[in-house]
C-alpha cells in the first residue's frame, strides 16, 4: 500500500516572460498542445498514487478554481493556500505548515516532465536528508572560442566553440517537516536563500538527477518545445512515469 505523502504545488508565478499570454491567463493553465500544463502535472501526480494536493496561489486564485474545482473531476483533492502578498518560491510553506506529511514534495506548476515523482519521495523519505533537489543535466553551447587565463592574464588553454555541461535545478522538491524551522514566516522566502542557507550550516543537500524528459515553460521557446515533445510523446507524460530514467 502507498504511502499518503503531501504536495505542495506553487502556482502563483507572474509569467512575466510568457506574455502577451499570460495577460489573460495564469501561467500554469497554459496549455501544452490542448492541456493545461497544471492539468497534465495533476495527471501524473494523480497516477503515482498523491491525492491530497496544495495549491499555493495568489491573484489568480478565481480562474484556477473555476477550471480545476476541489479537484474530483481529476480525482484528487485540490486544497487552495492564498497569500496575500508575493511569499517567493518557498514561504508559501509556512501557510500550510499544519497540513504537511513527515515527508512531502514541493514543485512549480508549469513543468513537463516524465520524472517518478513516488520513486523520488520514496528514496528522500528513506534518507536522513531534510531536503532532496531534483536535478537535470543541461549543454550550453558557447558560440565563441573559451580563453583560459592565468593569474597574470596569460592564456594557458583555449576551447574552440565548446559546450559545456551543467546539472540545474528541476522545480521539484523533496523535503521533510524539519526543514520548516529554516523558513522564516511572513515574508518572501526564496529556494536559493534557503539551499545557501542549508550550506552555510553545513546541512548536507541531497538531488534526485534526472535522466529523461524535462521542460520549464517559462518562456515562448521553452513552451514551443514543450508542446512539439508532448506532440509527439504524449503517452510519455500521461502514462506510467515509474520506467523514467532516473541517474542514480
Amino acid at each position: 500500500m502507498n504511502v499518503e505523502y503531501s504536495v505542495v504545488i506553487l502556482a502563483g508565478g507572474q509569467g512575466s516572460r510568457l506574455k502577451p499570454f499570460t495577460t489573460v491567463l495564469p501561467k500554469p493553465l497554459i496549455p501544452v498542445c490542448d492541456v493545461p500544463i497544471l492539468e497534465i502535472l495533476m495527471q501524473q501526480l494523480r497516477d503515482q498514487g498523491f491525492h491530497r494536493l496544495h495549491l499555493a496561489v495568489n491573484r489568480h486564485e478565481a480562474l484556477l478554481r473555476s477550471y480545476f474545482g476541489d479537484g474530483g473531476d481529476l480525482g484528487v483533492t485540490i486544497v487552495y493556500s492564498r497569500e496575500d502578498r508575493a511569499l517567493g518560491t518557498i514561504g508559501p510553506l509556512r501557510l500550510v505548515t499544519d497540513e504537511l506529511t513527515d515527508n512531502f514534495l514541493v514543485m512549480n506548476g508549469d513543468l513537463l516532465t516524465d520524472i517518478p515523482f513516488r520513486r523520488m519521495i520514496e528514496r528522500h523519505a528513506g534518507s536522513e536528508n531534510i531536503l532532496t533537489v531534483g536535478t537535470c543535466r543541461r549543454t550550453v553551447p558557447i558560440g565563441d572560442g573559451l580563453i583560459d587565463l592565468d593569474a597574470n592574464g596569460r592564456i594557458v588553454g583555449f576551447r574552440e566553440k565548446p559546450a559545456l555541461d551543467f546539472w540545474i535545478s528541476n522545480g521539484i522538491y523533496a523535503m521533510s517537516r524539519e526543514i520548516l524551522e529554516f523558513i522564516p514566516e511572513g515574508r518572501s522566502f526564496g529556494m536559493d536563500e534557503l539551499i545557501l542557507d542549508l550550506l552555510r550550516r553545513g546541512i548536507p543537500i541531497a538531488t534526485f538527477r534526472h535522466g529523461g524528459e524535462w521542460y520549464d515553460i517559462g518562456c515562448s521557446e521553452d513552451l514551443e518545445r514543450a508542446n512539439i515533445a508532448f506532440s509527439d510523446h504524449r503517452t510519455r507524460f500521461l502514462g506510467p512515469c515509474e520506467t523514467a530514467p532516473a541517474m542514480v
